[in-house]
């Protein structure tokens, strides 16, 4: 148990170290080779902050470990939005802007039902001896939604260049060995620290007595949302709490159409452990994120709508720990 645990903390360190090398030495090169500011920012850079997920829901479900595959993204989006976004709200009070209230709040809460929609079989079919299965075919129309969205992102982009959401930060300076190096070695760490991190996760589970879908929603959830959580907090502290909003809004995104799109066409995804609970719990907290972007018209998530959101996550843990 103590080993599993050690592999399981290793596996978090490998995964969010390799998503970091891979990111900055993409990156990097990709800015040195003439690529905009902006496509690094829309698409290496967001591919970056949401490789934990895909490595762990792609390995999982490969493994056969469903649960883990899908609670990894539900209990990511929870934990994004009612976690990172109230703890943002409670460091300093966030200001939204109306393209993200217009545009991607919206998609993201259509994200949600959409997966919902696509999962729960046995509660939008009617009948009770159907098995709740994210095939291919779903996935490859997750993935279709996500190639409308990235597009549709970089069209609005374009015509704003100035855009908070895409970086513009000096090309960094790195030998071009060094960058090969960054990416190769992160790839490696990401395969390998996934592979620990299911592996040790799904040996905690049945050593706890736990579900595969109990540990997936929680403890593997946090641990991939940790580089949005690091960011956003980091936002926040600069003041530029926008930022935060944008990451946890575009990862929720990226982790429904791009990340469950992606594994559910290479394996169909199982789904046993994940309850109709958890998946409401994710697109009432989508909406309850919008619903507080909008209140009284001012575009201020303030530092009470904050504990909101995190008292709403401890409840909801709390149920699931009681449901063990």
């Amino acid at each position: 148990m103590f080993l599993d645990i050690l592999l399981f903390i290793l596996g978090i360190v490998l995964i969010i170290a390799g998503a970091n090398y891979l990111t900055e030495g993409a990156s990097v090169l990709a800015r040195r080779f003439g690529v905009s500011p902006l496509v690094v920012g829309l698409t290496i850079v967001a591919f970056g902050t949401s490789s934990p997920e895909l490595v762990v829901s792609l390995v999982s479900a490969l493994r056969g470990n469903s649960d883990i595959a899908i609670g990894n993204v539900v209990g990511s989006n929870i934990f994004n939005v009612l976690v990172i976004g109230g703890i943002t709200a409670l460091v300093t009070p966030i200001t939204i802007t109306r393209s993200t209230i217009r545009r991607e709040m919206p998609l993201m809460l259509l994200a949600c039902l959409v997966l919902s929609v696509m999962a729960l079989d046995r509660v939008f079919s009617g009948i009770g001896e159907v098995e709740n299965v994210l095939s291919r075919s779903e996935g490859i129309i997750l993935l279709g939604f996500f190639l409308i969205f990235l597009t549709y992102t970089f069209a609005i982009a374009k015509d704003k260049p100035s855009d908070p959401h895409v970086t513009s930060e000096p090309v960094k300076h790195y030998p071009l060995w060094l960058l090969i190096i960054f990416i190769i070695g992160g790839l490696a760490s990401l395969i390998a620290g996934g592979e620990l991190f299911v592996r040790s996760a799904s040996s905690i589970a049945r050593n706890l007595g736990m579900s595969e879908g109990f540990i997936g929603l929680t403890i593997v959830a946090a641990g991939t949302s940790l580089p949005e959580l690091a960011t956003s907090i980091a936002a926040a502290l600069k003041k530029e709490p926008e930022i935060a909003v944008g990451n946890i809004v575009g990862s929720n995104i990226f982790n429904v159409f791009f990340i469950l799109g992606t594994t559910a066409t290479v394996t169909p995804i199982h789904i046993g452990g994940v309850s109709t609970l958890d998946f409401t719990m994710m697109s009432f907290a989508a909406l309850l994120l919008y619903v507080f972007a909008v209140l009284f018209g001012q575009r201020v998530i303030k530092r009470m709508e904050g504990a909101v959101l995190v008292l709403c996550f401890v409840l909801y843990t709390v149920y699931l720990i009681s449901q063990i």
